[in-house]
């Protein structure tokens, strides 16, 4: 994964309608210190510094969409009761599209409390209703599915057990999915999967895994075995199986499968984990990612997750901060256009100059690196526009280039006179000047003003072209020529 893709997919995000179905409840944590025994019983006396409620369930799940960037509207039933008005007022505060949560005053809203002293839980107490849904309360869910479905890119389903999902509900986002050709990803619960036939992907833990396909999973012949029955069994097109400190394994009923290690970090809590994955997974899948990039886009979101202590929301800062951690100083100025038009446009409003200028930059040498100091000192912002190795083969010919486009993005963004890099794949960057529009672009002493590509844009809304002369005797063909002299 690389870091300038996951910032193309956030700004994705902010395209994307999300539906989250499945049971709400609210998360209470109460903090504070167990110092002391109780003179009534034997247990812990906790003395309570701190209240905090979070939204849980399919409540967390929306609210790690909303942090993705997502538009997100929510399907599910509560109670007409206090703790439904405070999950209602929750979801709007965030803008979440709570048209599709409906009230039952015969049923109760979820609410876990868990008291917590030193990073451990003491208790937990639950006040909930887990029986399923009333027909006349179903069939408003069901049509709600039915006649919004197509709003939306995906479809998330988080399962608790409390009676939300029932099997009517479950097949009708099957169906709803299949028809608009939505994915529908389904975090499930339970012992019986074939409630979710019809689904594009499920993502179980080990456990769970190995209940719903009466399978024990002590090695990877099981661990495979376990995954062939559920694909075939639940008709997926996929299967996720988190497994704790292993990592993730995804199949494919097309037979491909892979395992994703788990990114070492110290653990405080599982909790919500798995709303993380599911939230990750959907957008991902929504965003046109295949299986295998959503997976691991998951895995490092759920890394993340586990850091923290209860039910909370994993950022697209902190994953991509995450992503970027092995080059952090030149993966923080490679962009895609589409992050870093944004990027510009924020500049240019502050006042800052932005320079352009681009090239192969194939085996950089000094003659390169005082082009680009040049460059930089016509502005506040240096732009570099690098043609991809597919470019550089139609520019240069087929033994072109040296080094891959990868590589020379790196190392070019090492460079402090670069301040942004973005790849090109035409044989011009006109496309990047018009669509970037540079105050000053830069161009080598070797062209003429008027054989400037992209001189023309510029100078309509009053930019300007430099041309910077070249070191003497420093290019990548005296170079070529140098080693193959010495070596031949």
């Amino acid at each position: 994964m690389e870091r300038k893709d996951i910032e193309s997919l956030f700004t994705r995000a902010r395209e994307i309608n999300a539906l989250v179905v499945g049971d709400l409840m609210l998360d209470e944590y109460l903090w504070g210190k167990a110092e002391r025994i109780s003179p009534e019983a034997p247990v812990q006396v906790v003395d309570v510094t701190r209240e905090d409620l979070r939204l849980g369930g399919a409540g967390n799940v929306a609210h790690n969409l909303v942090a993705l960037g997502c538009r997100v509207a929510i399907c599910s039933v509560i109670g007409a009761d206090e703790n439904g008005t405070i999950l209602s007022h929750a979801f709007t505060g965030r803008g979440v599209d709570v048209a599709g949560v409906f009230e039952d005053p015969l049923r109760m809203t979820s609410r876990k409390t868990r008291v917590v002293a030193a990073n451990q839980q003491i208790v937990r107490i639950d006040r909930e209703t887990r029986e399923p849904l009333r027909a006349e309360v179903e069939e408003k869910v069901v049509a709600f599915v039915r006649e919004r479905a197509q709003d939306f890119q995906v479809i998330l389903v988080s399962d608790y057990l409390k009676g939300v999902l029932t099997p009517r509900v479950l097949n009708t986002v099957a169906e709803a999915g299949k028809r608009h050709g939505i994915p529908v990803v389904v975090d499930p619960k339970g012992s019986d999967y074939g409630k979710y036939r019809g689904a594009t992907i499920l993502t179980p833990n080990r456990k769970e895994t190995e209940i719903a396909a009466r399978i024990p999973i002590t090695g990877e012949e099981g661990l495979h075995r376990a995954a062939e029955v559920l694909l075939r069994e639940v008709d997926l097109t996929a299967l996720l199986i988190t497994r704790s400190e292993e990592g993730m394994s995804l199949f494919e009923a097309n037979g491909r499968f892979i395992h994703i290690p788990t990114v070492a970090r110290e653990v405080y809590d599982v909790t919500g984990a798995g709303d993380t994955v599911l939230a990750v997974m959907g957008l991902s899948l929504a965003c046109g990612q295949g299986f295998d990039e959503a997976a691991r886009l998951a895995n490092v979101a759920a890394g993340i997750a586990v850091g923290k202590i209860g039910t909370s929301a994993v950022s697209p800062a902190e994953i991509i901060d995450e992503i970027g951690h092995g080059h952090r100083d030149s993966d923080t100025k490679i962009k895609n256009l589409d992050v870093l038009v944004k990027i510009i446009d924020t500049e240019r409003e502050r006042g800052t100059r932005v320079v352009f200028t681009n090239g192969c930059f194939d085996l950089l040498h000094v003659g390169h690196v005082k082009y680009l100091q040049k460059a930089r000192s016509f502005g506040d912002v240096l732009v570099l526009g690098l043609n991809s190795d597919a470019s550089v083969r139609r520019l240069k010919g087929e033994n072109r280039p040296l080094i891959g486009e990868a590589e020379r993005a790196h190392l070019l963004a090492a460079l402090d006179c670069v301040d942004y890099l973005v790849i090109f794949d035409e044989d011009t960057p006109l496309r990047l000047i018009e669509t970037l529009k540079p105050a000053v672009l830069v161009k080598g002493g070797d062209y003429t003003p008027e054989g400037v590509v992209g001189k023309d844009v510029v100078e309509t809304y009053g930019g300007r072209v430099e041309l910077v002369e070249f070191v003497d005797g420093k290019s990548t063909t005296n170079i070529i020529e140098k080693i193959l002299e010495r070596y031949r």
